[in-house]
């Protein structure tokens, strides 16, 4: 096992600490920043039905998507209208994601936008280049695993080592040099989207202690900690000895420099927090404390990555989607709402990614099955929000976007260019895109203007 896949696989280190941080100052191209920017990956596991987070209001819009969802329409009155800076509202909200203050309040003050229709593609389709034979497709359609890999790797036909996430910051570690902390922080494990060929993400708690146990203030505590560190400068020579050596000093050392951080019960973020008890507002809670004190950690471009699921939502799915929505939109509300109490509303975007979206046509058992592209939120201050973007499939079983007859929508964007429009905002140049996104040239525009 090389240095690189004995990283990849590093595990558990201090209750479920993983690290592996090895080459996070490699490369030095680019002088170290002096602003900071952070981006914050809300991945959605199992497949999220954009069909019923986006719904369409007008009266013509409402009927055809009441009449082909059947039990699983939102009742019209119920839904959240997203007013457009033109003062208009084609389209609205589930309203479990929150009203004035949820997203819709969010998307009123021009923080959020929505990405439509966008999905894995190896280059530009057509349903009828879909339906020809030979035509190039991502492989593995439809299937959670594989859909989960080519949104994280932004890769549609072939396997991959490492995530879009990843990539990028290896290409910015010289922005970061001189950072305590990895660039890459998860709170969803180590996961390929965070999985870069020289960084790896630095996995953190959402409760209880960021420390190895057993080593505290008191004199038995210091003994054991002087020795370890002795014992981690010894016997080096090999690879795998070295990497190992490495992952657990450079765990220590950001342990140490973390675990005040996140066990702080009085931090001001923590305050726009209260009442929200969810996995998901504590994964957003931590993120947004290791945001604050960015200052001190040194890291001036970061990538986050938090979770939710499961939205494979096969069966009871408007019961399914209030919980899981609900808890979205109180949690991304809060963070986003903490980001401008500590001034950093403009230096941090979130956005959402998920395996596909579900088909528009439900099944017999109060739920939809597996699609294909899907609509996603983008949220922050240096967000161009109030406005969709890309391009809204056509509604319509067996219509022009749809796969079949189900309601499978083709994307008309792709992961690539909605990584790109991100990538670019965090810093990186258009060679650096190129190596963080190999198929982006496949596709025009490269990116979308939506931050």
């Amino acid at each position: 096992m090389d240095r690189r896949h004995f990283l990849k696989h590093a595990g558990a280190l201090g209750g479920g600490v993983a690290l592996a941080q090895l080459g996070i100052l490699a490369a030095r191209a680019q002088p170290a920043a002096t602003d900071y920017k952070a981006l914050v990956c809300v991945f959605l596991y199992g497949g999220n039905d954009a069909n019923n987070t986006i719904v369409p209001i007008d009266s013509a819009g409402y009927a055809s998507y009441a009449a082909v969802r059947g039990r699983l329409a939102l009742a019209q009155g119920t839904l959240l209208p997203l007013v457009e800076a033109s003062g208009t509202a084609a389209f609205g909200l589930h309203p479990a994601l929150g009203g004035t203050t949820g997203l819709q309040g969010l998307w009123d003050s021009g923080q959020l936008a929505i990405v439509r229709n966008v999905g894995t593609l190896v280059q530009p389709l057509t349903k009828a280049q879909y339906l020809a034979p030979n035509t190039a497709k991502p492989a593995s359609l439809f299937s959670h695993i594989d859909q989960q890999h080519q949104w994280q790797a932004s890769l549609s036909v072939s396997p991959s080592d490492t995530g879009w996430g990843g990539r990028l910051a290896d290409q910015l570690a010289s922005l970061n040099s001189g950072a305590s902390v990895p660039a890459m922080i998860s709170t969803a494990g180590n996961n390929l989207f965070v999985t870069g060929s020289a960084t790896q993400a630095l996995t953190i708690p959402t409760s209880g202690s960021f420390a190895l146990q057993g080593f505290d203030n008191s004199s038995a505590g210091i003994a054991r900690l002087t020795a370890l560190k002795a014992l981690l400068g010894v016997d080096r020579g090999t690879d795998l000895l070295d990497a190992a050596q490495d992952v657990m000093t450079g765990a220590l050392a950001s342990s140490a420099v973390l675990n005040p951080i996140l066990t702080n019960t009085t931090s001001p973020v923590s305050g726009y927090f209260t009442g929200l008890t969810s996995e998901f507002a504590r994964q957003m809670l931590a993120v947004a404390k290791v945001i604050e004190a960015r200052a001190s950690l040194g890291v001036q471009r970061q990538v986050f990555l938090v979770s939710l699921g499961s939205f494979d939502t096969h069966t009871d799915e408007l019961d399914a989607h209030n919980t899981l929505f609900g808890d979205l939109g109180a949690g991304l509300a809060a963070f986003h709402s903490a980001m401008t109490g500590i001034g950093a509303a403009q230096q941090v975007t979130s956005f959402t990614l998920s395996d596909f979206s579900r088909t528009y046509e439900p099944n017999t058992n109060g739920g939809t099955d597996h699609g294909w592209g899907s609509h996603h939120i983008v949220a922050g201050g240096a967000v161009k929000g109030r406005a969709y973007y890309g391009t809204w499939p056509t509604l319509a079983l067996g219509g022009p976007d749809d796969v079949a007859t189900e309601g499978q929508w083709i994307p008309t964007t792709a992961v690539d260019q909605y990584a790109a429009t991100l990538a670019s905002w965090l810093g990186a140049n258009p060679s650096q895109l190129a190596s963080v996104l190999p198929n982006l040239a496949s596709f025009s525009p490269a990116t979308l203007g939506f931050v």
